[in-house]
Formats: structure tokens, sequence, C-alpha cells
């Protein structure tokens, strides 16, 4: 190039999934039938009435222009009602309340709005990759803590209490847990809070799981203090079906989501109102259609989990969420070869544990976003290339 990038390029590189995305469609026009098990993208769509609401909406002439920064009142007001129906939690839609395309959205945001260069950031390890790219992108510093199996995947404070933490300015938690499935309790999050509070560390719970497979919600706002050092994201993605149509939030208080909003009035010109309207329109889906979009998953999950024993992984069946996280049998030396051999040989693709950090090399993730139909036959495949 003539133009030489910003020196901030160099911090990050090509996310691992567009990379793989862009290989599968290689094999695919060379004529193999690849099965992608690899990535949590909901196949199954949104409620008819979400669909319906949108379709109606924007054929009405009067919708097509630029909207609020902050969302429509209608929106925030039924993110309020969803989260004091599900999570208990009281949040004034007028304030304390920020609708985003999509809540990847909010971690560039809330890292934009608070991170000056230097300061550190706790980021899970394993834990979504976007946490690290994102702080590295802002100029601040990655501290990752560890995550286990054998502390069940959840952080050991009393550990990080020992450290300097003079310099930590926010801390990444994501329960339910990507990619492990670890699900948080209540005593945790108070432990979080407290900790938070402590340190003055700004406490951010990425919450895009809860409704997967399990029908305990929780939120970290729900926990006395939480409001004075905690932001949580949503979206509606995984919960929804509604990856594509990019509608999340960001939920704390109001002062932290003023701050939020200067860095996000700077970088769109808001959401296409009828995708607000439709985004009500499932937030106010009744809890028996969460129940029949888990039910597919049901049946889905006992066919990842064959797999997984096919493939002599450990898996923890108490695990929640969009995937299933298994343990590698000690005879397999890499995950990221051993799925690339899985790829090239039974054209199957799944995610190895190495892209979410260290502590992830010994482990691979199934997505459960495929139909029952296209999971067995990649448990025929497996079945022949280990045969």
């Amino acid at each position: 190039m003539i133009i030489n990038p910003a020196d901030r390029t160099k911090t990050v590189q090509e996310y691992y999934f567009s990379t793989k995305l862009a290989q599968i469609e290689r094999m695919r026009r060379d004529g193999a039938d690849v099965i992608n098990l690899g990535i949590g993208s909901p196949d199954q769509p949104p409620s008819e009435n979400t669909i319906a609401r949108l379709s109606s909406e924007a054929m009405k002439p009067s919708v097509h222009g630029y909207q609020s920064y902050t969302g429509a009142p209608v929106l925030r007001k039924a993110f309020s009602d969803w989260y004091r129906k599900y999570f208990r939690v009281e949040l004034n839609p007028d304030n304390e309340i920020l609708p985003l395309l999509g809540s990847k959205e909010g971690i560039m945001h809330i890292s934009m709005a608070f991170i000056n260069a230097g300061d550190e950031v706790l980021i899970p390890d394993p834990g979504y990759p976007t946490y690290s790219s994102v702080t590295n992108l802002v100029g601040g510093i990655i501290r990752t803590y560890d995550l286990t199996e054998i502390n069940g995947w959840m952080p050991d404070l009393e550990a990080l209490e020992k450290t300097d933490l003079s310099k930590v300015k926010i801390m990444w938690v994501n329960y339910p847990n990507m990619p492990t499935g670890a699900h948080a309790s209540i005593e945790l999050f108070e432990k979080l809070v407290a900790f938070a509070q402590k340190h003055k560390v700004l406490l951010c719970n990425d919450n895009p799981y809860s409704f997967i497979l399990s029908d305990e919600y929780r939120s970290i706002l729900e926990i006395d203090g939480a409001r004075e050092v905690a932001l949580e994201l949503n979206s509606l993605s995984k919960s929804h079906n509604m990856a594509g149509w990019r509608v999340g939030m960001v939920a704390g208080k109001s002062e932290y989501i003023k701050e939020i909003l200067k860095v996000k009035s700077n970088m769109d010109s808001g959401m296409f109102l009828p995708m607000q309207l439709a985004a009500v329109e499932a937030l106010n889906n009744p809890e028996s259609w969460y129940t029949t979009v888990n039910q597919v998953y049901v049946k889905r999950r006992k066919i990842v989990e064959d797999i997984m024993q096919l493939l002599n992984c450990k898996i923890d069946k108490s695990q929640t969420g969009l995937f299933v996280w298994g343990g590698l049998p000690q005879n397999v030396e890499s995950c990221e070869s051993y799925v690339e051999e899985i790829l090239n040989k039974a054209h199957v693709f799944l995610t190895p544990g190495f892209i979410f950090g260290k502590n992830g090399d010994r482990y691979i993730r199934i997505s459960l976003c495929a139909t029952e139909e296209r999971l067995l036959e990649a448990k025929a495949r497996l079945e022949k290339m280990k045969g």
C-alpha cells in the first residue's frame, strides 16, 4: 500500500471466523458440502408478529428518515418492561437504557467512553475475543483473568485481590458464559459487585444468552449497589433469533449511559424505525415462545452431546446457551489442528477453543444452530472418519 494504515491496526488481526468462513466458502465452491457447526447464528426465525410488524411499518412513507440516537421511546420502554418481567430489575426507560445496533457495538462504545491509553482491562480467559481486540484498539492494556474447569469457569477474585489493581478501569464478565456455558449464581454477582465497589472498577456484564436452554434469568443489575459500578449489555440476536437485525442495548446508571451516548451519537445515525417497532413486538413475545424455541435446541443438543461422546470429549451437562463446550481427550495434541483435520476429512467445521484464550486450548465448541438433519449428517461423517 502507498498509504500506511494506522498503528492501531497492528494490534488486531482479522476475526477468526471471518477467515474460516472464507475458507469454507472456497471449499464449497470446489464442491465440498461443508457443515458449519462453528458459529452461533440462530437458524430459527423470529416470531411471526415480529416479522409482520417490520413489514407493515416499512410500508409507511413516513418511517424512513433518521431516528433518535437514543432510540424510540417505545423501544426503551419495551426493554424496561422486559427487564422488569424476566430479570426483576427496574430501569428508567428515559435515561438508563440505550438501544444499540447489536450489543457487539456496545463493547466498542463502552471502551471508547471509559478507557484511556494505559488503563488496564480485566478480560476473561477463555472469553469473547472482541473484549481483547477492542481494548487494543482503544489503547487499553489487557489483563486476563483465568476461568478454569476446576473453578467452574468462575473468576478467582481472591487471586485478583492479591495483585495490583490500581490501574484497572473495566472488568468484562459474561454470564451465562460463552464459550463454556457456565451459569453465574447470585452469590457470584454479589461478590463481583463488592469487588468492583472496593477497587472502583466498571463491571460490564455481557448477557445475551440468558434465554437459551435456561429458565433462570439473571442480571448483574439485580444486585444491591450494582447501579453504581455496573453496566449490562443485552441483545435480541440469540434470545429472539434476530442476529442479522442488529438490535441490542446497554443498561445502567444514567450518568454512565450519558457518557456512552457521547460516543455512539458520533458513530451512527440511529436505528431504522420499523426495526425498532418490530423489536418491541419481539420483546413482548409470551414466555411460551421462548419455550418453543428451546424445545428445538433440546433435541439438537442431544445430538451434539452424542457427537462430543463420539469424539471422546468431556462435557458438563449443566451448561446452558447456544453451544456445547467439550474437553478434548489426552491423545489430541492441538485443538486447532484437530478441528482442521475434521474440516478437511469430514467437511464439518467445529470451533477450536484456543481462539477464546489459552485456557480454551484443550477444548472445542459446537453450535446448536443447525437442523437435526445436518447434525445427524455431521455425526455420521465423524463416525466414518473415526472408523
